[in-house]
């Protein structure tokens, strides 16, 4: 293709970024996700998945994925509102619904497109959105769609989100927006006090819960169960099943008139192609796993606390996450590669996360579990730890 005119912009961009250690790169899998993966010619100890329950591989879910591919075909062929929205998606949908405790839930493609078609289908200009500094890219784009008012308060900090929604006091709607579970630092949110001060100000919240869904709480329902909040007084909830659930896709949890109301109005629920009703299937599948199979959760709870007081022992810097999310903040983005480059040569795989993803100077180990992990597992990973630090 011809030479974008600011060619030269982004030469300069990608270099600079690459000397201040912040390149972005895939890494190509070859097979089955799960905790030994193949990373070209090299078999590897995988700590960095979003596979927290081990059901990615699950034989049941593949083999429910293939029936429905055998009886439905492979593309839904068109947008939910068209011909796309099969009886895998309804039922689903249903399933959700009854599993979540809320009264409708809506699929999307992807977590991604969830959260932005709940934001921008319920707020418009003259309404504000007061978000969480570290949520989700998605939830802040979601934001940045609207006409609506943006408003950032610093993580979990109540009292500024309570002066947040005095500031946003004139607006129309106001809409408070929170991740669940953190990404990065494992954290979960005050939903609690959110709730409390969402009642103070006439305020609604909306909950994405990509990293609490099928972990924490009751069977795995997430933050809401976790806090043991009542259906009726529940937030509004994204979840994605392409993490804990194992599949792929999202979902939005809510009462039938937000339902309905992001069916006229969310564009990235109205104007994309449905995904694959084997997706729903296989999903369908998951979601008994997940509720039923309440050792996957037990056994991921044994591993982080083996995790952690291994890791204290050696001196290392963790945030209070008890949760599969465990960085191990080194600081130095340089370092924090080195140090995950010494990881990999010892055949063990960790996230390095670094700026703009976290803040300045807080780049770190992003270490993930899954229930598919073993005792032995996370004693090598300790083992390594202590070596890469060595050097």
């Amino acid at each position: 293709m011809a030479k974008l005119p600011w060619h030269n912009e982004l030469t300069a961009a990608l270099a600079e970024r690459k000397a201040a250690g912040r390149y972005r790169q895939n890494r190509l899998r070859i097979g089955e996700q799960g905790v030994h993966i193949q990373l070209g010619d090299k078999t590897i100890l995988s700590f960095c998945s979003n596979d927290y329950l081990g059901l990615a591989a699950h034989p049941a879910i593949k083999q429910a994925f293939k029936q429905a591919v055998d009886k439905e075909g492979v593309g839904s062929g068109a947008a939910h509102l068209l011909t796309g929205h099969s009886f895998y998606h309804q039922a689903l949908e249903e399933k959700l619904a009854d599993f979540t405790g809320q009264q409708r839930v809506l699929l999307f493609s992807t977590g991604y497109m969830a959260n932005l078609g709940v934001i921008d289908g319920l707020l418009t200009r003259g309404d504000a959105v007061i978000q969480d500094k570290w949520n989700h890219a998605s939830l802040l784009d979601g934001g940045r769609l609207t006409d609506a008012d943006q408003l950032r308060y610093p993580h979990a900090d109540m009292s500024l989100l309570h002066k947040r929604l005095h500031n946003a006091a004139t607006a129309k709607h106001r809409l408070i927006v929170s991740d669940g579970l953190f990404s990065m630092d494992g954290d979960i949110a005050p939903l609690p006090e959110i709730m409390a001060l969402s009642e103070q100000h006439r305020a609604a919240v909306l909950i994405d819960d990509a990293h609490g869904f099928g972990v924490i709480g009751e069977g795995g329902r997430g933050t809401v169960s976790h806090y043991q909040i009542a259906a009726d007084k529940a937030p509004i909830v994204v979840g994605t099943l392409g993490k804990a659930i194992g599949t792929g896709g999202a979902f939005v949890a809510a009462d039938e008139l937000v339902i309905e109301t992001l069916i006229q109005q969310a564009r990235s629920y109205v104007y994309t192609t449905a995904q694959p009703p084997a997706i729903a299937a296989a999903t369908l599948v998951s979601l008994d796993l997940v509720e039923k199979e309440q050792w996957r959760r037990d056994q991921l709870q044994q591993l982080i606390q083996q995790f952690r007081q291994g890791a204290e022992q050696l001196g290392l810097e963790l945030m209070p996450s008890m949760t599969p999310i465990q960085p191990v903040i080194i600081g130095d983005d340089k370092k924090a590669l080195e140090i995950g480059a010494r990881l990999e040569e010892q055949g063990i795989l960790v996230g390095v996360i670094r700026p703009p993803t976290v803040p300045k100077n807080t780049a770190r180990l992003r270490i993930t579990f899954s229930a598919a992990h073993t005792e032995q597992d996370v004693d090598r990973l300790l083992v390594a730890l202590e070596q890469a630090y060595a050097h």
